[in-house]
């Protein structure tokens, strides 16, 4: 960490009139260091000239090197994601593929046969995109930031500029950003990042993901953050989701004391369990076979959530057997037996794919989506399952699968039905859509397990689309409605005998984790980074505290109150280890 001081009241350079910036908080970490602003877009003019090695390109051959530069750019994103890590490789690639968009060039390409400039065209045109993406909403409309940075390449390279992004770092610093493109996560140096400040984003964006996969805190729609000024220190707390400018020396130790801490409870590695003994699966949430290997050495109990879309997005055509067969096979062998749970493709809504887009509905989120699309597009889930199939027989390690957005038991019946015919035998479903927790004891009589998704299961009890920042309030997961149907649940779990465990954010969390345990959750999935502290929590108290606890928290009138329902009867020492 940085080491220099300035006082906690004076407003600093580059900031005005204010000593502390408030965003949305990613993880528990606190770090200080100095600021490194990624340099910003330069600003061309819309009839700027094109030029080829430097000089002005002829009117005939600006089309070309239009066109060429679009290609170029595209390649680099390739080569960047060959090198990138987990998520962000999947991402950089599909950003790749935004660069060589049929339709987006076509547009350009237009434009600049109607007489418009070639950076005017550009600049239109990913505009428009852009418009179109954030109306849709969810994952595209998250897109929008790696739209923005395929044109601004584009730009920079037929303008003979440098493509704008993050600085090479001399020393560990606060990487600050208006927003980060996967292009540019890529090109940071992670031995020199202490933490990632945005002023857009969210905290389900790529940013967020990545930065919680690498365990590196992080603060997003951070307002002001993009007028620190470059070297200035401050102090990044991503539990309290606030950036102070030039720290004091009591934050400074409060924030050291805090590492310390986590650092302590990573030396735990025993399995998951209460103080009297008994068990919770404390497991990771993947994206790739690059995640499950980096679990090799994690004391993670297994993978509680692979979400195999990564394996789909941008693509024109969905992955055949043998490709998706393979990374399942990669998976299973690096978790060596260790319990994997591969969720289905869950696509549509916010994770729209080019193959399995369905245009004419109006409002997707209620649409043909995750499951759902066994009506339209049978064969997807059918070429999924009989890769898994595939993947165990090679292995010869079981995997554990289940469906995403699951709404009915007949829904239940007939994925398993399907599963089980492929020779899968460890089958079970999401609980994310109200009315499956309202019949949770006849869905689970259909399959073996079920798994929590408690973001969409917020999003669609609170009716609230899980992408608004202004409506974030409802979608905290402490809302007792919320809390309500995850007991519903895993009460029907205990009473069948059957396993049910949590996979959204809310597992995460070292404090809601003991509601979670106390309803009866039998495992928890989340970041490998957040396991540690989840451990601490859940084994300073005996089971009966963690149903009293469970229950002060849903007999709450409102999410806050839920909260500190919790946290009045939790043990001294994690109460004073969460408010660190």
């Amino acid at each position: 960490m940085a080491t220099t001081t300035g006082p906690d009241s004076t407003p600093a350079p580059g900031v005005v009139g204010a000593t502390q910036l408030h965003g949305v908080g990613v993880g528990r970490g606190g770090v200080v260091g100095p600021v490194a602003q990624v340099r910003p877009v330069p600003q061309v003019p819309a009839d700027a000239a094109v030029l080829i090695n430097g000089v002005a390109a002829r009117p005939d051959e600006v089309r070309g090197a239009v066109e060429a530069a679009f290609v170029d750019v595209a390649d680099r994103l390739r080569r960047e994601s060959e090198r990138a890590p987990g998520v962000l490789a999947g991402v950089l690639a599909a950003t790749a593929e935004m660069a060589v968009d049929p339709a987006l060039r076509a547009k350009v390409l237009a434009r600049m046969d109607d007489g418009e400039g070639a950076v005017g065209a550009i600049t239109i045109v990913v505009a428009e995109f852009a418009a179109m993406f954030e109306q849709a909403g969810g994952h595209l409309a998250e897109r929008v930031t790696d739209l923005r940075s395929v044109r601004d390449r584009v730009i920079a390279e037929i303008v003979g500029l440098p493509a704008p992004g993050v600085p090479h770092l001399t020393e560990p610093s606060v990487v600050v950003a208006q927003d980060l493109a996967p292009a540019d996560t890529a090109a940071l140096d992670l031995t020199m990042v202490l933490a990632i400040v945005t002023e857009l984003g969210g905290p389900t964006g790529h940013t967020a993901i990545i930065a919680r996969q690498l365990g590196l805190p992080c603060v997003v729609q951070t307002a002001g953050a993009t007028e620190l000024a470059d070297g200035l220190v401050v102090a990044v707390d991503a539990s309290a989701g606030i950036v102070t400018v030039e720290p004091g020396n009591d934050l400074r130790r409060d924030l050291d004391s805090r590492n310390r801490l986590e650092q302590s409870f990573a030396s735990d590695i025993a399995p998951g369990a209460s103080s009297d003994g008994t068990p919770f699966g404390l497991l990771a949430n993947i994206g790739t076979a690059a995640d499950a290997a980096r679990l090799t050495d994690s004391p993670v109990e297994g993978v509680g959530l692979f979400r195999t879309e990564v394996l789909f997005l941008d693509r024109v055509a969905a992955p055949t057997v043998e490709e998706q067969s393979g990374v399942y096979a990669e998976v299973l062998r690096s978790l060596a037996g260790r319990k994997v749970v591969v969720r289905t493709l869950d696509a549509g809504a916010d994770k729209p794919l080019a193959f399995a887009h369905q245009s004419d509905e109006p409002n997707p989120a209620l649409g043909i989506r995750g499951y759902r699309l066994v009506r339209t597009m049978p064969e997807l889930l059918d070429t999924q399952l009989q890769a898994l199939a595939r993947a165990e027989r090679e292995t010869g390690i079981k995997a554990w699968v289940m469906a995403p957005m699951i709404a009915t038991p007949a829904e239940a019946r007939d994925f398993a039905a399907a599963a089980r015919a492929k020779g899968l035998s460890m089958v079970g479903v999401m609980v994310e859509i109200p009315a499956a927790a309202l019949r949770a004891r006849e869905i689970l009589a259909e399959v073996d397990f079920v798994s929590v998704g408690t973001n969409d299961l917020a999003q669609y009890a609170m009716a609230t689309d899980r992408t608004l920042g202004e409506l974030g309030d409802l979608l905290d997961p402490w809302q007792p409605a919320v809390l309500d149907l995850i007991a519903m649940t895993a009460r029907a779990g205990l009473d069948l005998g059957k396993p049910v465990g949590v996979c959204g954010e809310s597992a995460s969390d070292p404090l809601l984790a003991l509601v979670l345990a106390g309803f009866g959750v039998t495992t928890l999935s989340m970041s490998a980074s957040a396991a540690p502290a989840v451990r601490f929590s859940l084994r300073r108290h005996s089971t009966r505290q963690l149903q009293d606890i469970a229950a002060a928290a849903r007999g709450a009138a409102d999410a806050p109150g839920a909260r500190a329902a919790a946290l009045a009867l939790v043990d001294d020492e994690v109460r004073m280890a969460l408010q660190l």
